[in-house]
């Protein structure tokens, strides 16, 4: 048995809610750090800035299950909904602490997101991930129909690239962080993009 079928093997008997758990844990974690003055002089822009970060990795994460599948056989796909669904929460969370605790006001945030462009499309990146997030169940599925639910689930590609150009747009100084999502979400499209086409050939193939 080799080392992906053994991690395969260990992975179908982890439970998809421990995603969930795992994810508010840390959500909550940071939160106290934060509110105990454990993140530095400024704790309320570190709270946002480690939210935004790993609302990022997730949705970066969402987007590598089918690539890995197909090119390595490492298979994550049970815990695919539970990863995107953990994302919009904790890009929520992201949201809620410049809403609430940065900006402070409604009228100052709407401001904000006219006047400042990464603003604008760091809400768009949140935006698009609303329906995604109401639509990740079973019964959605079931309403929608499969093909209808897939086109409206091919927004997590906007998503990540609104998202990816928000971070890169909000740092100060040349960081490498940025770019390496930036490189690492453009693979991810490209490669999703072309699995439709390498199924195509591979049927012919064994046609």
């Amino acid at each position: 048995m080799s080392i992906v079928d053994r991690l395969n093997q260990s992975l179908r008997k982890i439970p998809t809610w421990t995603i969930y758990i795992v994810g508010t844990a840390w959500v909550v974690w940071l939160f106290y750090l934060a509110a105990t003055n454990r993140m530095g002089p400024e704790p309320i822009n570190a709270l946002e800035r480690e939210y935004g970060e790993l609302g990022l990795k997730l949705i970066v994460l969402g987007l590598m299950v089918t690539p890995l599948r197909k090119f390595t056989g490492l298979n994550l796909m049970k815990f695919r909904r539970a990863i995107g669904v953990t994302a919009f929460f904790v890009v929520l969370a992201h949201f809620l602490v410049w809403a609430l605790l940065d900006v402070g006001t409604i009228g100052r945030g709407w401001t904000e997101i006219v006047k400042r462009p990464y603003v604008t499309v760091g809400m768009a990146s949140f935006v698009m991930l609303i329906p995604l997030a109401l639509t990740s169940n079973n019964l959605s599925i079931r309403k929608l129909g499969g093909a209808t639910w897939r086109k409206l689930h091919k927004l997590t590609y906007p998503v990540a690239l609104f998202a990816v150009v928000h971070y890169l747009w909000l740092v100060k100084g040349f960081q490498i962080e940025p770019f390496v999502y930036l490189i690492l979400v453009i693979v991810l499209l490209a490669l999703r993009q072309s699995l439709p086409n390498w199924r195509a050939t591979s049927a012919k193939r064994t046609a």
